[in-house]
């Protein structure tokens, strides 16, 4: 639930903190004091749009923050932030947002930063805000197939099953046109993959290839200078330098002197090792310069051919792939891109038969899909009529109808309408071409009383202006209605009633006062006192009497009793 929200140089409120109680939490005061700013604040936490003329006059920037607590983090908010890499271990969640005059904005959700596409995403899982907008939504079908699937359980779970045939089908059913389309350009393609396949098979390429041809190129190009080294390196070893002693001669008489010293002295016979060991390394050093030397050979048609070769590769490279590895990469599709073509009647055949096998096991799923949508419509419909005979409309007939769309979609094959009659004689009619706003108001709230006992994912919702063009002995039940969702989920509410403010659980006073030039809107919470004081006030108006004070305590009085029946019976 809500628990705080803060609130600095937003409009009229320079720094206000709001600490929230579960139940039902009013907000009441004067026209005009900030009530709905209150509520515009806590839009912006949800990802509503901010602009910089909101931010209060003489500030360069404005501030919420809001923190929401939980016993348990509901399992849809936790996958979200999870998917967010946000953590709410602590079973918290603290949205920050702030904006400046030149417009820079700022979103922090437990000290991570997020874009604003991920706030309003966020919001959908905090608080279920319902106001005129809400009640328009309700007029949308899709709006409407939501309050159908998400009433009963079991439409969830037929849903998810027909959604995974149907996923597979139009998978299927998009190969298959991709086929189709595909074979109106295959002569000529056939032509080109053919041609590439011949000329690579005919290069009879070997991966790797290129690789050693260079170096058996660069070692031919250079064969004479290579050979010369050789020769040189060999006769220095054997005598042929210039002092005439070679390298192996030298070592050898090293190692008989050190032989000779041994036989008097022995100190040296970790040098006599080495030199030892020295000398059998240079021997097949030397044997190996030697029979590398005499295997050279030079052969300039050699030469011609291997560059021949390259340069047959190089133009391939050109045309394939970078390396002969490429090539051959590149030939492997080509072979498999023709071996589709060819069997494209056997693969069409294949995809077209099991195409027929998805469609049938979708019909079959989503009749089943359409068999729960009607008894979930026709006992949401049950539950929503009795609500509003609870909400002054004894006559009303409201009824959820299920039909057939004639095609199938990612929601299965039906539509879904309500239709709706306030007065005995008249013939239902859609819910959009017969409701008034004031009516459309009482559905939205009969559905909102209907659903908040089955819907656990949002602990917070918020009313505002539910009591637009109401009073009497409707605003009695609008308030008890209201009161119900209460018991289910945290509630807070703007009202100009008593008949509803005296229903809450917690009781916030909004006032607006002048500070020097400016102006200041404040928000506490009423004392009991404080609170019969108020509704009295809304009751009789500013003139408070004996009368009126004893008129709101009975409205209080009353008010408890009722609640207490609803908590019963909820």
């Amino acid at each position: 639930m809500l628990k705080t929200l803060t609130v600095w140089n937003f409009a009229l409120l320079e720094h206000v903190q709001v600490e929230f109680g579960g139940g039902l939490n009013i907000l009441t005061g004067e026209t005009g004091a900030g009530k709905s700013i209150l509520i515009d604040a806590l839009g912006g936490i949800l990802g509503q749009r901010l602009s910089g003329d909101m931010i209060r006059t003489g500030c360069d920037w404005l501030r919420i923050e809001a923190v929401f607590s939980f016993e348990e983090v509901p399992a849809e908010l936790k996958a979200f932030l999870d998917s967010q890499a946000i953590d709410a271990g602590e079973g918290q969640v603290i949205v920050t947002r702030q904006l400046t005059r030149g417009g820079r904005g700022m979103v922090l959700v437990n000290g991570c930063h997020v874009t604003l596409t991920v706030l309003k995403q966020l919001g959908t899982l905090l608080v279920d805000i319902h106001g005129q907008n809400e009640n328009l939504a309700l007029l949308k079908e899709a709006s409407q197939f939501s309050l159908v699937d998400a009433f009963l359980p079991e439409v969830q779970e037929s849903l998810s099953d027909y959604r995974g045939i149907y996923d597979e089908w139009h998978s299927c059913q998009q190969k298959c046109r991709e086929k189709e389309q595909a074979a109106r350009e295959n002569a000529q393609r056939l032509d080109m993959l053919r041609w590439q396949d011949k000329e690579i098979s005919e290069a009879q390429l070997k991966e790797g290839e290129d690789e050693e041809l260079e170096a058996e190129i660069r070692k031919l190009s250079h064969a004479e200078k290579i050979a010369t080294h050789a020769e040189e390196a060999y006769d220095l070893f054997e005598g042929g330098g210039k002092s005439g002693l070679g390298i192996l001669t030298a070592i050898s008489m090293v190692k008989k002197h050190l032989a000779d010293i041994s036989r008097y002295d022995d100190s040296l016979a970790n040098a006599q090792g080495i030199v030892e060991e020295v000398e059998i390394s240079l021997q097949e050093a030397a044997y190996e310069l030697r029979d590398y030397g005499e295997s050279l050979d030079y052969s300039p048609a050699r030469l011609d051919k291997l560059q021949s070769r390259m340069d047959h590769i190089d133009k391939l490279c050109r045309k394939y792939g970078a390396t002969v590895a490429e090539v051959l990469s590149h030939q492997q599709k080509v072979q498999q891109e023709l071996a589709e073509i060819e069997n494209y009647d056997d693969d069409m055949a294949a995809l077209k038969e099991q195409l027929a096998k998805l469609h049938e096991e979708m019909e079959q799923k989503a009749a089943a899909l359409t068999k729960l949508r009607q008894k979930s419509a026709d006992e949401l419909s049950r539950a929503i009529g009795e609500q509003l005979l609870s909400l002054g409309m004894p006559k009303a007939i409201f009824r959820i109808e299920i039909g057939d769309a004639g095609k199938f979609t990612s929601s299965g094959a039906d539509t879904v309408s309500m239709f709706f009659s306030a007065n005995p004689g008249e013939t239902e009619k859609p819910l959009q071409k017969v409701a008034s706003g004031g009516e459309l108001s009482r559905i939205a709230l009969a559905i909102k009383a209907v659903a908040a006992s089955r819907d656990q994912a949002i602990g917070s919702m918020v009313f505002d202006e539910i009591d637009t063009g109401i009073g009497g002995r409707t605003a009695q039940m609008v308030a008890e209605r209201i009161a119900l969702v209460a018991n289910f989920k945290q509630v807070l509410c703007i009202t100009h009633l008593p008949q509803i403010a005296c229903m809450a659980d917690q009781h916030l006073y909004i006032a607006k006062s002048s500070v020097g030039q400016s102006t200041v809107t404040q928000v506490r919470p009423l004392s009991e006192h404080e609170r019969v004081r108020e509704i009295a006030r809304m009751a009789s108006g500013a003139d408070l009497t004996t009368a009126s004070l004893d008129n709101a305590r009975e409205m209080v009085n009353h008010a408890r009793m009722k609640k207490q029946q609803l908590a019963h019976t909820a």
